[in-house]
């Protein structure tokens, strides 16, 4: 009778557990509770400390937001420090970048490289505008750093990793932006390689504009952390450009120059200072300029302070807004943020967050700085992973700016293709929210494939890792790679997705046509265990001392978290 009842009530906590939408953060009851004596019963000490300790709080959390994206900032320098140049020599492969596939993953990797859409694409429109690549390739290497710029929220999200349910959100929140940039790019490159809609529609639009008004570049970020970045490091970007301008070998880039082409390889990513042209009040005055380091030294030491740095502020924000976002507090924040406008202007929250997005991404002039600063809100579930979906997507307009400032910049013959580019940057955006985010059923597909991704990082903490290597490195390189062998290129193309069909195939037959399949086929049992689960390789890495579970964390969970237990024996099935 025991073990009968024991049964019963964990089915019953089970079934309760499949009602519950495990990724409501609305209705969920906050573990932290306010502290101390409600503020009517305090005296008058008390409630000048508990002002002060607001105050002091609320200065911790801006020094530390600051230090966090001046920390970001340090990290695209040390990229930048130990890539740069790389990126320059493939982006001077300008002869496989007429295949739409290559001309994508370049755009991913040297994105990666440089940890800055900003300035991967300033780089394409740099090149358009010098001749070195038409307006095609440079459509779908914008492509692929829409893609690229979603590592460093991704990376943020690692910060959180200690605590399984705020991984598990901030990890969602952080890859909704990379499958909705994925969804769009399976979609529109195909289609672009066909019958290049985005060419044509921008060359409409561009086709009045005059080529002698200028505008100058803006940006609002950097004139509040330039003065302490400034000290630090100072990166040339016009090295990357100029080996991209300067080192390409195409039959139609009449820019080549051998002994540029030198220099730029040999010349350092950090700013000289013995330039001649360079004012002398910005001449060897940060930190390594002082150092005899070259530039490898000098991005290894960056990056590794860089990331200590990020990870402390990261730290240090999460937890002081933890303290500050008590009890009602939170409730009352988390039920604003999330809920919808009134009736009957509900169904336009959505593009109302999507224009506070694209606000705030043009203003610090960073989608990944936008992104990277509200994804620890999203794993501590102040925001929603439905809510964060619309702010993405107005980040993606928003970031298009910096390729618009950079492209009205320009000057010569060529300036109205540097506009088209930037306005094809635009339009592939904007087609993009116009494809998924209207149509419930569509807007969902990206919202389930993080909800997705996140499940599989609250079980196997090492997948998170192992998704960055994979699809912003090992990916675009293995493609690249193929490219100086186009039917091996495509063979490996064609089996990819081949394989995908498969999948979704035989899932959605097992899903509504389960008895008419063959017995062997109505399960995943037929497929070797690695195949179908991830948790051999579990095995394999949390013998690592960085994926190692502390004791029970992972095998004897909480009965609040049976749902997560079920939900991570849905993705292992799948």
């Amino acid at each position: 009778t025991l073990l009968y009842t024991i049964k019963f009530e964990l089915s019953s906590m089970e079934h309760v557990a499949r009602q519950v939408d495990e990724w409501d953060v609305i209705n969920e009851v906050l573990d932290t509770e306010d502290l101390g004596k409600p503020w009517a019963e305090k005296t008058t000490k008390g409630r000048i400390i508990k002002v002060l300790w607001l105050i002091v709080k609320f200065i911790t959390v801006l020094a530390s937001l600051y230090m966090f994206i001046c920390s970001l900032s340090f990290l695209s320098s040390a990229f930048q420090l130990l890539g740069g140049k790389s990126a320059g020599e493939v982006f001077a492969k300008s002869s496989i970048l007429n295949n739409p596939i290559i001309g994508l993953m370049i755009g991913v990797l040297v994105t990666v490289l440089v940890q800055s859409s900003s300035t991967s694409t300033s780089i394409i429109v740099a090149m358009v505008s010098a001749g070195i690549i038409t307006i095609r390739p440079a459509i779908s290497m914008i492509m692929g750093a829409n893609i690229g710029t979603t590592v460093t929220n991704t990376i943020v999200s690692l910060g959180q990793s200690m605590d399984r349910k705020m991984f598990r959100r901030a990890f969602a929140g952080a890859t909704v932006h990379d499958c909705f940039n994925w969804l769009c790019v399976v979609i529109f490159l195909p289609l672009e390689a066909l019958l290049h809609p985005l060419e044509k529609i921008s060359a409409a639009i561009t086709s009045s504009i005059s080529d002698d008004d200028q505008v100058t570049d803006l940006d609002f970020l950097k004139v509040i952390t330039k003065p302490l970045t400034s000290k630090i490091i100072r990166i040339d970007k016009s090295t990357i450009k100029n080996i991209a301008k300067y080192c390409t070998q195409a039959g139609n880039a009449i820019s080549y120059d051998a002994v540029k082409c030198s220099d730029a390889r040999n010349s350092s990513m950090m700013k000289s200072c013995d330039d001649a042209s360079t004012p002398e009040y910005e001449r060897c005055d940060y930190a390594f300029a002082k150092t005899a380091l070259n530039d490898t030294e000098t991005g290894v030491i960056l990056l590794i302070l860089s990331l200590i740095l990020l990870c402390t502020c990261l730290t240090i924000l999460v937890k002081t807004l933890q303290s500050l976002l008590m009890g009602r507090m939170a409730q009352t924040l988390k039920k604003h943020i999330n809920s919808d406008l009134p009736k009957p202007f509900g169904w336009l929250t959505g593009y109302l967050f999507i224009v506070v997005g694209m606000g705030m991404t043009i203003l610090v002039q960073s989608s990944s700085v936008f992104t990277s600063a509200i994804t620890p809100l999203v794993g501590m579930g102040v925001i929603s992973i439905d809510r964060m979906f619309p702010l993405t997507l107005g980040s993606n307009i928003g970031t298009t700016g910096t390729a618009m400032l950079a492209s009205l910049a320009a000057t010569g013959d060529k300036r109205s293709l540097t506009i088209q580019v930037a306005v094809s940057h635009l339009l592939f955006n904007i087609f993009g929210i116009v494809l998924f985010y209207p149509f419930p059923p569509m807007r969902r597909l990206p919202i389930k494939a993080a909800k997705f991704l996140g499940n599989t990082t609250a079980k196997y903490r090492w997948f998170a890792v192992v998704y960055l290597v994979v699809v912003f490195l090992l990916l675009p390189m293995t493609f690249v790679a193929l490219s100086f062998h186009v039917i091996l290129l495509y063979v490996v193309i064609g089996l990819v997705f081949l394989v995908i069909a498969a999948v979704i195939t035989l899932n959605l037959l097992q899903k509504y046509c389960r008895d008419k399949l063959p017995y062997c086929l109505r399960t995943w049992e037929f497929l070797p265990r690695p195949l179908r689960s991830l948790e051999p390789c579990d095995s394999v890495f949390s013998k690592l001392i960085c994926c190692m579970k502390k004791p029970g964390d992972s095998d004897t969970i909480p009965t609040n978290d049976i749902r997560l237990v079920m939900a991570a024996k849905e993705t292992d099935g799948a």
